[in-house]
This record gives structure tokens, C-alpha cells and sequence, in this order.
């Protein structure tokens, strides 16, 4: 009993790190219909930062939070304000330039710091756990689950009961009205972009006591964030934590029954039997585009 508690704790503490990764994603994918493969970049950069701040200037990663949010995000305003912005409705042509982006992003963080893993601690407050019905609970897997929820109702609070996500929803059904009133579909882009990659930077630095920082990491974190949004439904919040849960649980279940690698090839067989059958995700965006 204790080894299967252990397992489901495990599950929703993956999720929660899946559900980091992806609510940049899906935000970025479901509003802007931007498919943006730098993502994973993003995720790292944050990582980077935490590992940078706290070597270099004893930063812990909880205090690190804003810089490297802020820093990420004028990163992807950057980004999109130069290159991101030139391509919208040709999707095929942002999958070719955040790749682009995404291997200079790689190389320059390469060049500076090496390939060489790097390790953050986490805060010592957050060492230990508690063992609730027989199983062992990670304070630092407790926080992150806490800080996923958080972000995720932040995320629909601004996209829900703010005039910015009020802008936005009118830009997404119809930009060309929405402009007719004075709302610049190009600044709601840009600032949509932006916050995207800061909760990917978040997500990050969340993650690097639990994983290795190398320049690579980004690569399999949005290979998960994918698989997703796409089960969840493009633009769905909701259905993006469900997603989350599903998939993070089914990892942590099959790994345990059977292996991590045969685990990952029954969940994406199951995503492209989804797909197959219910292409619009498991909770689709109902707003009219």
C-alpha cells in the first residue's frame, strides 16, 4: 500500500511540473496559434538562471522567482518583437524559426558554460517531508504542486477577469473588430508571448533541484508539454490540467510497473489513438475564432 501511495504522489508531483511547462505553451500555442519549438529553451534559460544566481550570488531559488521571470520574459518580448511577430498565420514558418531560435539559444548557453551538468540545492526550509497515510511526501515536491496550482489559477484569473485577458479573448475571436476599438492586436500578442516564456523560465528554475541543468534538458520537457496540450485541448486551461494529471500519473504508474522507456512508447501510442479519434483534444477551447 505504502509503495502504491508512494507511486501516486509521485504521478501528481509530475504533473505539476508538466503542468509548469505547459501552461506557457499552451497559452502561447492555444491563443496566438504560434507553435513555438524554443520553448524548451525557455524552460532551460530559467534553469540557468537559477543555477547562475544562486552560485554566483547565494540566491535562493524561491527569492530567484521574479528576476528570472522578469529576465525570460523580456527574453520572449524580444524575441517575438523581432522575429515572432513578422510570422503570424504561417505556422509552418514558426515551427522553422523558434527551431532556429531554440539550437542558437543551446549553442550560446553551450558556449558560455559547457556541457557539463550543473546542480541547484534546493531551500533548506523545503528539505525532508512528512509521511501522510504511510507514504513519504517531499516538502520541495509539496511546494512545487502548490506553486503549479497557483500559477494555473493566476493564469485564468488574468486570462478570465483582467482587461488584458479581455483583450486578448476579443483579438483571438476577431482582430480586425478588436482593432476597430483601439485594442493593438500586435502589443496583446507581444505581451502574451512574453508571459508564456516567463512561466517557462519559472518552470526551470522550479525543476532544477529535482533534475540535472544541462543545455539539453528543454528538449524533453517540451516533447512532454506537447503531448499536453494537445490531450488537454489547444487554449484549454482546464483541459490542460487534466492533461497533466493523466499523463504525469500514467508515467509515474506504467515506469513503476514496467520500465521508463516502454512506458513512454504505451503513452504515446495512446496520445496518437487520441488523436485519431478525437483530434480536438480530450477539452477543447469552445470560443469562436
Amino acid at each position: 500500500m505504502e509503495a502504491w501511495l508512494n507511486e501516486a504522489f509521485i504521478g501528481i508531483s509530475l504533473a505539476s511540473i508538466l503542468l509548469m511547462v505547459a501552461l506557457g505553451l499552451a497559452i502561447i500555442y492555444g491563443t496566438m496559434g504560434v507553435i513555438n519549438l524554443a520553448h524548451g529553451q525557455f524552460v532551460m534559460l530559467g534553469a540557468y538562471g537559477a543555477w547562475l544566481l544562486q552560485t554566483q550570488y547565494g540566491f535562493s531559488i524561491i527569492v530567484s522567482l521574479p528576476v528570472i521571470f522578469a529576465a525570460v520574459a523580456l527574453l520572449g518580448l524580444l524575441v517575438e518583437r523581432t522575429i515572432i511577430q513578422r510570422l503570424y498565420h504561417r505556422p509552418l514558418d514558426t515551427i522553422l524559426a523558434t527551431w532556429g531560435i531554440g539550437i542558437v539559444l543551446e549553442q550560446l548557453v553551450r558556449n558560455m558554460f559547457g556541457s557539463s551538468s550543473r546542480y541547484v540545492a534546493r531551500p533548506e526550509f523545503l528539505e525532508g517531508g512528512y509521511i501522510l497515510l504511510g507514504a513519504h511526501v517531499s516538502s520541495y515536491r509539496l511546494f512545487i504542486i502548490v506553486f503549479s496550482l497557483a500559477m494555473l489559477v493566476g493564469t485564468w484569473y488574468l486570462l478570465y477577469r483582467t482587461e488584458f485577458g479581455t483583450k486578448l479573448r476579443s483579438v483571438i475571436q476577431n482582430t480586425e473588430i478588436s482593432e476597430c476599438y483601439g485594442i493593438s492586436a500586435k502589443r496583446v500578442y507581444a505581451i502574451t508571448f512574453a508571459y508564456g516564456a516567463g512561466l517557462a523560465g519559472l518552470a526551470g528554475a522550479l525543476v532544477t533541484p529535482l533534475v540535472s541543468v544541462t543545455p539539453t534538458m528543454g528538449t524533453s520537457f517540451v516533447v512532454d508539454a506537447f503531448l499536453v496540450v494537445i490531450v488537454g485541448g489547444v487554449g484549454s486551461l482546464l483541459g490542460t490540467a487534466a492533461s497533466a494529471l493523466m499523463i504525469g500519473e500514467a508515467t509515474a504508474w506504467l515506469s513503476y510497473v514496467l520500465n521508463d522507456t516502454t512506458g513512454r512508447i504505451l503513452i504515446l501510442l495512446g496520445v496518437i489513438v487520441l488523436i485519431r479519434f478525437r483530434p480536438q483534444g480530450l477539452f477543447p477551447d469552445t470560443v469562436r475564432r
